[in-house]
């Protein structure tokens, strides 16, 4: 079976994007580290995209509600765009730049992150919802394509996939939502074994003392 250049050069093109982007792996390292910090702490993921940013959106909020790899509690994730009465019905009354940005006034509380996905950077409703986190004192996230773009500058922090098609940038996002799954789940693990040699110790303390006193 003959192979279309066009179809192979999609694996291609993807290979050489993951290549490059292995070098921001520290910044979906530290992301991931922040939000197990954040949700340990009974804050907020929210999440939102436009077309296959949406279904990616999803799936983060998905692997935190649910699990990643290992069995663990469920940690608070919302895709704002998945709730598809209110974004109905925030599109029809104040149109739909606001559909998201209503949502994260309502949903938002300082301290929350809210993880924005784009491969243009340059979704009106997508900055909206930026600009009415920060507002609410929530955090703000972006992962987009190519930089610069207006996401990136209206978000505390960025990560911009370099490739030449939307395709790709999607896929590599995918990569990235992975890579900050891994990373919350291994900082979860690192604090849950810091805990028991915590109490492991504070307990061999106290029986010590329990001895000292009996003497």
């Amino acid at each position: 079976m003959t192979v279309h250049p066009p179809v192979v050069g999609h694996c291609d093109e993807l290979q050489d994007a993951l290549g490059a982007f292995r070098g921001s792996a520290h910044i979906t390292q530290r992301w991931g580290e922040r939000l197990a910090a954040v949700l340990s702490g009974g804050r907020r993921l929210l999440a939102a995209g436009n077309g296959g940013s949406a279904a990616q959106a999803q799936h983060l909020t998905a692997e935190l509600v649910g699990r990643y790899r290992d069995d663990r509690p469920p940690f608070s994730a919302i895709a704002l765009h998945a709730d598809t009465s209110s974004t109905t019905a925030i599109a029809n009354d104040y149109g739909v730049d606001e559909v998201f940005a209503r949502q994260v006034r309502a949903h938002g509380r300082r301290g929350d992150v809210l993880m924005l996905l784009s491969t243009s950077g340059a979704s009106a409703n997508l900055l909206s919802a930026a600009d009415a986190a920060r507002a609410a004192g929530v955090r703000v996230w972006a992962l987009t394509g190519c930089a610069p773009n207006p996401l990136m500058a209206g978000s505390d922090e960025s990560l911009c996939v370099e490739a030449p098609s939307t395709a790709t940038v999607q896929e590599i996002h995918l990569v990235a939502v992975h890579m900050v799954c891994a990373a919350f789940d291994a900082a979860l693990e690192q604090d849950e074994r810091g805990t028991r040699t915590r109490d492991a110790r504070d307990a061999r303390g106290a029986g010590r003392a329990a001895q000292r006193k009996r003497r």
